[in-house]
């Protein structure tokens, strides 16, 4: 471990390297007189001064009034410069500087008159008044008005938000109520006021009113509540009158090719796709190929259906064709046909038969309490076929359709109580059994998760739970070990030729350009 002196020593160089543990003594000035400086002729050059000086030196030199604290702890030289230190601190409390706070300058006393200059000169903001500039005194010249008059008509623009409805806004907009259960009269005949799509926008002209606490009758009402008519509501002789206007629509397909690049969407964007149509393409592709198959420097191929007005707006209509051109050959190519607005691949219909797949999903929100297969009847005592899965639930618990279908039976069936029986086609049924109470009649159809029932203990029970069994061509199966049915349906040689003819025409259309 080094001690301060051995830190010194390190720190002090070859000079003191050389007696290393031997004390060393101050060193002594020469006694010559000091020469002035370069530069500064007749610095210190009095002899007498210099002898003075000089032996000033020395005596500080010769007592040795900064030693090292380190050293020689208790002796006459430790004390010395201990002493020192105690002067030294001293000195430095005496010139410790004060923390009272200083005195500003006196504030300046502004009078009225200067107070009135400085506020004429200065900005105030709006929530201050704002009272800029010099106020000049009205004089006989003014004429007081007992009340300011009004515009005799105020035009305004509105825009139906989402989550608004169509009264409240005109409400805002300032009609009257009279004004407003009027104009919902006149426009229901054209279309229904909760059919108007949110952002359509209202151009309002109120009137003249004869008492400022009145509302302004309504003038004039036009907006468009679809792309094809525009609705003009106008006040004639005191009375408000609805005036339609059908808009042709010219709509021809439109066709946007390009390359993709690090993200689909954003390469059929920047090549002028509209965001509608972008995302209908995307989800027709999903259905039939997956995203990760897709890669950079493949090519989309989307048609849509370009409306256009006579007024010279423009929209963009339903998708009709989407592809994927990988090798300048189509890996998918999808055309919307049909009734049901659906996307069907060419390689499908090509083999006359399109494919739908329906997943069964869970008929109750329940725990399985008994397996499909022979067991001991817990009421009959002997070993019998289960022929279906007991779903543990609560009494009331909804019973939801497994897939969509059409009830075949409903009610009592023996030993099942209350019984719903769906048919789903492909020869495939399920059963639901013990019911409660029956919430379908036979006929209807039902689609996959709507209630049909609710659980019960009717019938051979022990307690309330659903009986669920599937059917395969009239026999009972495993409802556990069929997930999905796959339906087909056989399309016809003049569909088929239809949807070649259609097929054509629309992959020999060219790129950003539109049928006629």
């Amino acid at each position: 471990m080094f001690t301060p002196r051995d830190q010194m020593m390190a720190f002090a160089g070859t000079g003191v390297a050389q007696g290393f543990g031997l004390r060393t003594a101050p060193a002594r000035l020469p006694e010559s007189r000091v020469m002035p400086e370069p530069g500064r002729p007749g610095f210190l050059a009095d002899p007498h001064i210099d002898t003075v000086r000089a032996r000033i030196e020395r005596w500080f030199a010769r007592q040795d009034l900064v030693p090292d604290l380190a050293e020689d702890i208790g002796s006459a030289r430790w004390f010395r410069g201990f002493g020192t230190m105690l002067g030294l601190g001293a000195a430095a409390f005496m010139f410790w500087p004060t923390f009272a706070p200083l005195q500003a300058a006196p504030l300046t006393v502004l009078d009225d008159q200067a107070r009135d200059e400085l506020r004429v000169q200065g900005l105030r903001p709006l929530a201050y008044g704002a009272d800029n500039g010099r106020h000049v005194i009205a004089n006989a010249a003014v004429i007081p008005l007992a009340a300011a008059p009004e515009r005799p008509s105020v035009e305004l623009t509105a825009t139906l938000g989402a989550g608004d409805s169509f009264p409240r806004m005109l409400q805002r907009a300032g009609l009257a109520n009279g004004d407003i259960t009027r104009v919902l009269g006149l426009i229901s005949a054209q279309v229904k006021p909760d059919a108007i799509s949110p952002g359509t926008r209202f151009t309002i002209r109120l009137g003249a009113r004869s008492s400022p606490a009145e509302p302004r009758p309504l003038e004039q009402l036009s907006f468009r509540p679809r792309f094809d008519l525009a609705l003009d509501v106008k006040r004639s002789g005191g009375e408000l009158a609805l005036a339609s206007n059908a808009i042709a629509i010219d709509s021809a397909p439109m066709r946007i090719r390009g390359i993709v690049g690090g993200s689909l969407y954003r390469s059929a964007r920047a090549a002028g796709a509209p965001a509608s149509a972008v995302q209908a393409y995307l989800r027709a592709v999903d259905e039939h190929m997956a995203f990760e198959d897709i890669a950079p420097g493949d090519e989309f191929d989307l048609v849509f259906a370009n409306r256009r007005a006579a007024s010279g707006e423009s929209q963009a209509g339903d998708l009709v064709y989407a592809s994927v051109v990988r090798g300048g050959k189509p890996v998918v190519q999808l055309l919307r046909w049909g009734n049901d607005g659906e996307f069907y691949s060419a390689q499908s219909m090509a083999q006359g038969s399109q494919e739908t797949t329906g997943a069964f999903g869970a008929p109750v929100n329940g725990y399985i309490t008994s397996g499909y297969g022979a067991r001991r009847h817990p009421i009959l005592g002997y070993m019998r076929m289960h022929a279906g899965v007991d779903f543990g639930a609560g009494w009331g618990a909804p019973i939801y359709a497994a897939t969509d279908g059409r009830v075949s039976f409903a009610g009592w069936h023996g030993g099942h109580g209350n019984y719903v029986r769906l048919d789903h086609g492909s020869g495939i049924g399920t059963g639901y059994g013990h019911m409660s109470r029956i919430a379908v009649s036979p006929g209807t159809s039902v689609r996959r998760g709507q209630v049909i029932g609710y659980v019960g203990s009717t019938g051979l029970s022990t307690g309330p739970h659903l009986h669920y069994e599937m059917y395969r061509n009239g026999q009972t199966v495993n409802p556990l070990s069929v997930s999905s049915i796959t339906r087909r349906a056989a399309v016809d040689p003049a569909q088929l030729a239809a949807f070649k003819s259609k097929l054509s025409q629309i992959t020999a259309l060219k790129v950003n350009s539109a049928i006629r």
